[in-house]
């Protein structure tokens, strides 16, 4: 069982988390950066996320300041884990580790049985983290489609 640190308490995500998680972002995923990149804005991940109204989007505090965030996702056939980040100064204490066994724990009070998740392939720390943590490379290909953003003109029309 891996234990939470002590002075971290993680609880699921409020509104009034979302500038400091946003900060948190910008500094664990450089590619939150990138304006280029719509799908990953971090204001809209978040307002996404809080739509879902799921419950699974959790947040990592130490002294009422956010160190750590991960989201997860379950649809009934798998879960999926998102967004695990661990501010720099805190990352090797178990904060990471605490906050993806809780994501996991949520999701099998959900009945999930299965968990993907996806890394960037030039994240060999993430990938490390992972490794240790159990999860393994699938025998499977991830595709992706980039969708553009909804918006009158794009969407169809409901007859």
């Amino acid at each position: 069982m891996i234990a939470t640190p002590a002075d971290i308490h993680i609880r699921t995500f409020d509104d009034t988390d979302t500038e400091a998680v946003i900060a948190l972002w910008r500094e664990a995923f450089p590619e939150y950066n990138a304006s280029d990149k719509p799908h990953r804005e971090p204001r809209r991940s978040i307002a996404n996320k809080v739509a879902m109204r799921d419950g699974l989007f959790f947040v990592a505090a130490r002294d009422n300041k956010i160190v750590g965030t991960v989201m997860a996702g379950y649809d009934g056939h798998r879960g999926w884990i998102y967004s695990l980040a661990v501010t720099h100064t805190l990352r090797r204490r178990g904060v990471a580790s605490a906050l993806l066994r809780h994501a996991e724990i949520a999701l099998v009070r959900r009945g999930c049985l299965k968990v993907n998740l996806q890394v960037l392939t030039q994240s060999r720390e993430a990938l490390a983290f992972y490794t240790a943590h159990g999860y393994a490379a699938d025998n499977v290909v991830s595709l992706g489609k980039r969708l553009p953003p909804a918006s009158p003109a794009n969407l169809p029309v409901s007859r």
